[in-house]
């Protein structure tokens, strides 16, 4: 399967028409500052030094009403969302207030404080989840149990056919979506808030002049739902790109944790480890289809990291059943790290690598804090 092919330059040149009728024809090109894993682009428009960011999100395969939306809603909520000085529905342009360029990865890749961003980044998910009530969640679609299982089966529509060769036969599929679905029920038993999906140290800012949580940024957002509190928490702190250290994690879990007395805690603490488990496997299934449908062989590399954060999560009792089904169908022997060629010496066709990066199933996590990775 291939994704369509979208034209740059056609939407470049539609862009430059539309940045005429907003800001006049006397304008600088902007300049392209990064694509990520969807078909967004961004790009810098520097203007009588003013800085700002154009957003574009072809409407035939992004949403930047979504964008447009929960940003709207975050600023509401007293928290640093980018302002939208324009928008243009029809082509999916947003002209954004420019929020710079150290995001919380770029600080820590300087030696920033790891314990101060990552404590930022929870306090800042505390304010939201704080402030959150029913009546922000009109026309807001719910994190529920169809969609988590829909994600995880990502999995098996991408990963497992590069495992095996095949698609992965019903009956066996039929066994793994009824095994989440067992699993997962205590996650969705706590209140919903709202859920950012890709709440992590690349999607956050660094805010210079700002205090408290207002300093920092928020990006990525457009697809949010209404569901489980801890998914964005880790998402935060078990990182499909960056190992963060065991002792930030558990603090900041603790943090968490102590904000919502009202909570129960060992639901709270089950639901970190039971959507963390969740999210792994279709983060899995995710890097596996940027490599082979969409041609981005550079998310393998951190495939056996994933495997190891699942291999900590499987290990949790509450993952009982989907360990299960992972021992049976896919034990530790058969979990792959795929590697595809990247740099001069390497080879040109992706390869697998049999146990790569995966050591042995772990010791469950005990005593009063399961969290702790």
């Amino acid at each position: 399967m291939t994704t369509p092919t979208l034209d740059p330059r056609q939407r470049e040149e539609a862009m430059q028409r539309w940045l005429h009728g907003v800001l006049g024809e006397h304008i600088p090109k902007p300049t392209l500052l990064s694509a990520d894993a969807s078909f967004r682009r961004y790009f810098r428009l520097r203007d009588h030094n003013t800085c700002r960011v154009i957003m574009d999100a072809p409407p035939s395969h992004e949403s930047a009403q979504d964008f447009v939306r929960i940003g709207q809603l975050l600023q509401e909520l007293g928290l640093s969302a980018p302002r939208i000085h324009a928008f243009e529905r029809a082509q999916g342009f947003l002209l954004l207030e420019d929020l710079g360029d150290h995001t919380f990865s770029r600080a820590l890749g300087e030696g920033g404080d790891e314990f101060g961003l990552y404590r930022l980044a929870t306090d800042t998910l505390i304010a939201l989840h704080r402030r959150w009530s029913r009546h922000h969640a009109a026309d807001i679609p719910p994190y529920d149990a169809t969609t988590l299982l829909a994600e995880a089966a990502l999995f098996l529509d991408w990963y497992w056919p590069e495992a095996f060769g095949a698609p992965c036969p019903d009956p066996l599929r039929s066994e793994f979506l009824a095994a989440w679905e067992t699993a997962l029920e205590p996650a969705l038993m706590l209140p919903p808030t709202l859920v950012l999906r890709d709440y992590h140290v690349d999607n956050l800012m660094v805010l210079a002049g700002r205090q408290g949580v207002n300093a920092c940024g928020l990006l990525d957002f457009q697809d949010a739902l209404v569901g489980p509190p801890a998914y964005d928490l880790v998402s935060l702190l078990r990182d499909a790109r960056r190992d963060v250290d065991p002792g930030v994690a558990e603090a900041m879990t603790a943090r968490y944790r102590d904000a919502f007395p009202g909570l129960d805690a060992r639901l709270l603490d089950d639901s970190f480890w039971l959507l963390g488990a969740q999210r792994t496997t279709k983060i899995i299934g995710i890097f596996t289809r940027l490599w082979r449908r969409d041609d981005k062989p550079g998310y393998l590399r951190h495939l056996p990291r994933l495997w190891r954060l699942l291999e900590q999560e499987l290990a949790h009792p509450a993952l009982a059943p989907v360990r299960t089904w992972f021992d049976a169908h896919l034990p530790p022997g058969r979990r792959l790290a795929l590697k595809a060629g990247m740099g001069a010496d390497a080879e040109e066709t992706p390869q697998l690598a049999y146990g790569a990066g995966v050591p042995a199933l772990s010791t469950p996590p005990t005593g009063e804090d399961p969290c702790t990775p």
